[in-house]
């Protein structure tokens, strides 16, 4: 069986067509995409909104369904609009429509949501089929109430159901991104752990080679184990590349636990048959007593907005942490004063931008930079509240001295106005674990035709 990962994610960005080309040249039996994740942070999942650029999907959609059209083979894309929602399927369904309808395609296209209802979830609770992974974050009704939106992760037999009726193309709602490349060679039966260890090696694409940003990649899995082959011109997969993606994303890279069960590699072998391929043998799979899947929640976090100014003066930037918790200080001492506010009823953070504003005390980098960007970035729950709280801060940003300099100093803002209004933000709240008695149960399917029959 082979499978062509066109890039590590839908819609991220047009890559060369030259490694997918000859990809497509050795004939695969599915092309399988991730299209979501949570690296981007909450606001996705709590908004149920894509992060990509919608011409972009389409663009390498398009060019996705000429390809499985060229060789008459499934597409499989997962975690539809990023976080897997329901409307992120339904974007990619409106999408393959007109995209069928501008080829001439008829296409069977399977839309599997993975979306849960509150009350789903908190009937799940009450049974005592919810667990916490990692570290351990507790649950009850009025949590799960707050969610705007919650996904289950789904494994491979939701993906394996869908192709069972024939179905040229599966949208899936947030699914892990191993079970996606695995999903057709276990249902052609292969070996389940090589199909397993390889789903997981090409998750993210060409990042198991020497040319991680080029895109696509292939693996052959067979009955023994599985090949990576590195598809891009001067690409290579080397032992050491394929290896190291076990590490990527994962706690254990011995270990991946996915639902139904989990992949064991601390025996597998990495032997290079050339410059371009590597071959995996000794992965095993072992299912699980009990088959569960990851739900994550997203939850409003209050109202946002950022207000920033810029240091230049020598003086400020050589005692900036002694400038930067005076403001802090007197910041809070005018909100307590003025608006009669504790600490609990809103949520500051002073960021020096510039200076170790995205490691905070880990970073190591030297440098001397020529100005520090102070953002001041404000929650609280209405958007009344943070709007007070940043005309509070407007001022001492602006003016606020050393406590020996002179009486009025006069920092930088950037822009007019100085504040950004960032709307309701998010938090992730759940990160759980649900059992199921039936792998399809959480999810529901729909079926459609697109285009005209020929």
């Amino acid at each position: 069986m082979k499978v062509l990962v066109p890039s590590g994610s839908i819609g991220a960005g047009a890559r060369s067509q030259q490694p997918f080309e000859r990809g497509m040249r050795e004939r695969p039996d599915v092309i399988a995409v991730d299209g979501g994740s949570t690296d981007s942070g909450p606001h996705y999942l709590g908004s149920g909104q894509a992060k990509c650029s919608v011409g972009a999907l389409r663009y390498e959609l398009r060019q996705l369904m000429v390809a499985r059209a060229e060789l008459g083979i499934p597409l499989i894309v997962g975690s539809c609009g990023t976080c897997g929602s329901d409307a992120g399927v339904d974007l990619m369904r409106d999408l393959c429509r007109e995209i069928a309808i501008e080829l001439g395609q008829t296409v069977r296209v399977a839309c599997i949501y993975s979306e849960q209802s509150a009350e789903a979830v908190k009937t799940a609770l009450a049974q005592g089929r919810i667990a916490s992974l990692q570290p351990p974050l507790s649950i009850d009704d009025a949590l799960i109430e707050r969610c705007s939106h919650i996904v289950a992760a789904m494994g491979v037999e939701p993906i394996i159901h869908a192709l069972g009726q024939g179905v040229d193309i599966v949208l899936a709602g947030r699914a892990t991104d191993t079970a996606l490349m695995a999903a057709v060679p276990l249902m052609r039966g292969v070996h389940a752990g090589a199909a397993w260890h390889a789903g997981k090696i090409l998750e993210c694409g060409a990042h198991c080679t020497t040319k991680p940003m080029a895109g696509a990649v292939m693996a052959t899995i067979d009955q023994t184990g599985f090949t990576v082959q590195a598809l891009a011109e001067g690409a290579r997969a080397t032992p050491r590349t394929v290896l190291a993606h076990m590490l990527y994303e994962n706690s254990n890279p011995h270990v991946l636990v996915e639902p139904g069960g989990t992949l064991e590699v601390e025996q597998a072998r990495y032997e290079s048959i050339d410059d371009r391929r590597v071959r995996v043998e000794g992965s095993t799979w072992t299912p699980a007593d009990a088959y569960t899947v990851k739900l994550e929640g997203a939850a409003p976090a209050g109202h946002q907005a950022l207000i920033m100014c810029l240091l230049r003066a020598s003086r400020y930037k050589d005692r900036f942490d002694e400038w930067l918790g005076n403001l802090e200080r007197r910041s809070r001492e005018l909100i307590a004063l003025q608006l009669k506010l504790e600490r609990g009823d809103y949520h500051l953070q002073f960021r020096a931008i510039g200076r170790d504003a995205t490691l905070g005390a880990l970073e190591s980098l030297p440098g001397s930079p020529a100005e520090i960007g102070v953002m001041a970035i404000v929650t609280s729950p209405t958007q009344e509240r943070t709007r007070e709280l940043l005309a509070i801060l407007n001022s001492p940003m602006l003016h606020f001295p050393l406590p020996d300099d002179e009486e009025l100093p006069t920092h930088c803002f950037p822009l007019s106005p100085a504040s950004m209004n960032r709307g309701v933000v998010y938090e992730f709240v759940l990160n759980h674990v649900m059992t199921v008695s039936d792998p399809l149960s959480p999810f529901r399917f729909d079926y459609a035709t697109f285009g005209e029959p020929q």
